[in-house]
């Protein structure tokens, strides 16, 4: 597996445009359209220093220290979220060196025994994984029918338990993102106002302008709106290749919204979540996010 380091720049905010857009520029610069990544790391570059929380470990942006929020402790072993917990505590689940706490700001100590219904509890090192995921891979981590999973590609990756960061079909291809920090993972797949994703479309059919102002105005499915932040073309030349943003991450979203005006995906490639891209990352390989990628997470 190649250990590279990746840029988060993804495409600025805007609203969509159908001129002088740039998308045109095509694939060279934000769609991926070759199976095997981007361009091999060329040199490290000098690390920039920042103030503030850009040059904190991951550690420290999440607020670690020696006690941690009971809470936190319930969301860090893999229970639930931290809000989640708190109407655990409070029902009286929880027990701390076996007495029932139901205070939300009681901190546990290291040395501290925690059970959740009589189970006794262990929390792992936060860790944050991501994948260049290749076509026909499921994003599960197991598959009752023996069918290939992203495990396979990330089984390795570390000791602790991780998992898929929301939904990603079969076909689907390019950046997801696994941890164990439930918080995280949950603020970022929120189903409408979520991390950003942004998209590289081959459709089998041209599309036309006015199909593509209507799909940016907004389109109402069976399901709500689907807003997009952004859609063009990513050249001239090829109406059938788009570049879309868009925060929605309810199931299919995309091959549903095409579907609604006749049209059918038959590339979908994620090349940016959460403004992680997979630059210098093979498909098929991954590599953990430094700190200060981990910092940008968890203050989006």
């Amino acid at each position: 597996m190649r250990n590279s380091r990746s840029s988060n720049n993804g495409p600025r905010r805007g609203k969509s445009q159908n001129s002088n857009n740039r998308f045109a520029s095509g694939p060279k610069k934000t769609w991926d359209r070759e199976e095997g990544g981007d361009r091999p790391q060329r040199g490290a570059r000098p690390v920039k220093k920042y103030r503030g929380v850009r040059n904190k470990t991951a550690e420290q942006l999440s607020g670690a220290s020696d006690d941690t929020r009971l809470n936190k402790y319930l969301s860090n072993a893999g229970i639930c979220s931290r809000r989640e917990a708190d109407e655990l505590i409070g029902a009286g689940l929880v027990s701390v060196n076996n007495k029932v706490v139901t205070s939300m700001g009681y901190k546990v100590k290291p040395t501290d025994v925690v059970k959740y219904n009589g189970t006794t509890l262990k929390t792992d090192k936060m860790r944050y994984v991501l994948l260049n995921k290749p076509k026909g891979f499921l994003a599960s981590m197991d598959d009752p029918k023996a069918r290939k999973t992203v495990f396979e590609l990330v089984g390795n990756a570390c000791n602790e338990r991780i998992y898929p960061v929301g939904q990603m079909e079969r076909g689907t291809t390019g950046v997801l993102l696994f941890t164990n920090d439930a918080d995280t993972a949950k603020k970022l797949t929120k189903k409408t106002n979520g991390a950003a994703n942004i998209y590289h479309i081959v459709l089998d059919k041209p599309l036309s302008k006015q199909q593509l102002d209507k799909i940016a105005a907004g389109t109402e499915l069976e399901d709500g709106k689907v807003k997009v932040e952004e859609i063009n073309f990513t050249s001239d030349k090829n109406p059938r290749e788009l570049g879309m943003r868009i925060h929605d991450n309810k199931p299919r979203v995309v091959r549903r919204l095409f579907a609604h005006y006749g049209f059918e995906v038959e590339k979908l490639d994620r090349v940016s979540f959460a403004g992680l891209t997979k630059k210098r990352l093979n498909r098929g390989d991954y590599r953990h996010l430094d700190p200060k990628e981990v910092g940008f997470l968890k203050t989006r």
